[in-house]
């Protein structure tokens, strides 16, 4: 990993700012998200981290006159502190005392302090909030109109302008003006006049169009808003051709910038309306405030729950993009085992080298667009490093003495695949091997479960837990999240998570979602086994809930979990024909596409045998 950034002078920028007599803050928040509230985004919105040299996906910065305090999740702890140079103070949001940032400038500051932030990076449900909280303290949350970072970022890259591309049909399941129809009807249903949608993967979904603004999520920059009679497009026109346009007739399209002024007259001309646009509380407070009275953040957006229901075409394309991504992946399994063990390759392939390899063994399988987020190759201690992201010059050699964790995904035509697998190319200690053989247990008790439709994964998170919980271990990270189609590698409203943010979104036939368990050593490895599933109805004997039906977990990811770290000894009968039956499958579906004796081949039927 690279040395930290120096940001003493962007600091004092940011600062010098903040104290002039045109703002006057006490406090800026520099969040991680875009005007679209995006998880990943683009280089020009990368401001958390060019602020703060710290560029994992989650995390807030808060500067105050003395203090840069950075707000992450157990994910990124190790990270964010190699990342970040003396200036910044590590807060370890979920470690017990440590508030969020959210509750640390609603409770901690003194009474007249004011907190100056960009009200398109924050959620109207955030500010509503923070504005209750800080109000009674006489605390004042200040919407900028200009960002501090960005009048203070002299190289700041350029938006976007790649064009937008058509999702066909036969890979989306479903025209987008059947789409658009399905979204009015459900916003007639909560009594609205229409919707806002302004999440990029809603965006594209709707309308099953897809770009290339943001690195590995086919996403692009754009606002939707659907009413009973017009739906509106508003983008920057340079990025639609021919076939685009052709694709959206009967959808005004308008320029991306005009979207905050338009819904301002939007509410005037709907300001004896007794309805309301829909737009829920991810929406931006900057387009909340633009449309006041006339927007609804309170009732939840039907958008998230329709595109994470999968219909049939999406759930097969998902299977059959997971067995190509199989073959890819044995392909490369065999061919870094054997440079590792008989062409000396610890002595000169580095965790980026491998990442490279793997990609372009990826990329050479049919309808692949590219990886559906960056690698994640970590050899040894960096594996204990949850997201993890090699740099190239300042990354690890491989080693056949060390663990190796490899966390990767790509994005198809018709689907996207996300897979976590942990080897060890020589002898592994007795530890290591009851570290993973804890973590299997976890990941296949969660998979065999069978669990009425509606339930939570609040409720479900403890099965993948429960193996390391009864020797004191345990990881910090959520269990499972949801996989989009051809979209975003992380999709809700569905999740397996200690978070109580699960509970609202329970399981449903048709929906996705990973099982990744881990246990991570400071200093040492980790360990990581994910498999993308679909969620399916099954059958039983019986239905105590009276119709509604049960469901359970369909692994898609088809790649061998290593048998060298399982203590077969600590498997009981059920798991071991689980791990049995799950190699089995994984054989007949990848081998077919594998030369028959080439490397990936030999290896991938070897790694498939029984335990």
């Amino acid at each position: 990993m690279a040395a930290p950034v120096n940001t003493t002078s962007r600091l004092e920028r940011l600062r010098h700012l903040m104290e002039s007599s045109k703002y006057n803050l006490s406090v800026y928040v520099v969040p991680s998200e875009d005007a679209h509230q995006s998880e990943y985004v683009a280089a020009c919105d990368e401001r958390r981290a060019f602020i703060s040299g710290f560029d994992g996906s989650a995390g807030c910065a808060v500067v105050t006159a003395d203090k840069a305090l950075m707000f992450t999740d157990g994910r990124y702890f190790l990270q964010a502190r190699q990342q970040m140079d003396s200036n910044w103070t590590l807060m370890k949001s979920g470690v017990g005392g440590v508030p969020t940032w959210q509750e640390y400038i609603a409770t901690h500051l003194p009474s007249g302090s004011r907190v100056g932030i960009d009200p398109t990076l924050v959620s109207v449900a955030t500010a509503s909030d923070l504005q209750a909280r800080m109000g009674a303290r006489g605390v004042e949350l200040v919407a900028l109109a200009e960002n501090l970072v960005d009048a203070s970022w002299s190289e700041r890259p350029a938006r976007p302008t790649d064009l937008v591309f058509v999702h066909d049909a036969k890979y989306a399941g479903e025209a987008h003006v059947d789409k658009i129809r399905r979204v009015r009807e459900k916003a007639a249903a909560a009594g609205a006049q229409g919707i806002v949608v302004s999440a990029l993967d809603e965006v594209a979904w709707l309308l099953n169009l897809r770009g290339s603004d943001i690195s590995f999520n086919p996403v692009f920059f754009a606002y939707v808003v659907v009413t009973n009679e017009h739906v509106a497009l508003y983008i920057n026109e340079q990025k639609l051709d021919n076939e685009v346009r052709n694709h959206l007739q009967g959808i005004d399209i308008l320029p991306y910038s005009a979207i905050f002024e338009d819904m301002r007259a939007l509410a005037a001309a709907m300001a004896d309306a007794p309805k309301k646009l829909l737009a829920g509380p991810s929406v931006s407070w900057a387009l909340a405030q633009a449309l006041g009275d006339k927007i609804d953040v309170t009732t939840v957006s039907p958008l998230p729950m329709l595109k994470a229901l999968k219909n049939p075409a999406e759930l097969d394309g998902m299977r059959n993009c997971h067995v190509r991504d199989g073959a890819a992946m044995a392909e490369f399994f065999g061919w870094l085992e054997n440079e590792l063990l008989f062409n000396n390759g610890h002595l000169r392939l580095s965790e980026s080298d491998v990442a490279d390899k793997l990609e372009s063994l990826r990329r050479a399988q049919p309808l692949c667009v590219g990886l559906s987020f960056d690698t994640i190759s970590s050899v040894g201690a960096n594996g204990a490093i949850i997201h993890y992201k090699p740099t190239r010059g300042h990354d690890a050699l491989l080693d056949i003495n060390q663990m190796f964790l490899l966390d990767s995904g790509g994005q198809y035509r018709d689907g996207t695949t996300d897979v976590t697998r942990t080897v060890h190319f020589g002898t592994p200690s007795a530890w290591q091997r009851e570290c993973f053989t804890r973590v299997l247990k976890g990941h296949i008790a969660l998979d065999r479960a069978v669990f009425p439709a509606g339930t939570s994964g609040y409720v479900l998170d403890p099965l993948a837990r429960m193996p390391l919980w009864e020797v004191g271990l345990d990881f910090r990270h959520g269990t499972g999240h949801g996989v989009g189609s051809f979209l975003c590698v992380h999709e809700g409203p569905q999740g397996v998570s200690m978070r109580k943010s699960v509970l609202d979104a329970g399981f449903q036939h048709g929906m996705t979602i990973t099982n990744e368990p881990g246990y991570y050593e400071d200093g040492a490895f980790g360990i990581r086994i994910e498999n993308t599933c679909l969620v399916v109805k099954t059958e039983t004997p019986y239905d105590y809930t009276g119709g509604s039906g049960y469901l359970k977990f369909e692994p898609v990811t088809m790649v061998p979990i290593q048998k060298k770290l399982v203590q077969a000894g600590m498997l009981s009968t059920e798991e071991r024909l689980w791990l049995d039956r799950y190699h089995a499958k994984v054989w007949e579906s990848v081998s077919p596409l594998l030369e028959k004796d080439g490397l990936g081949y030999n290896w991938l039927k070897r790694e498939t045998s029984p335990l």
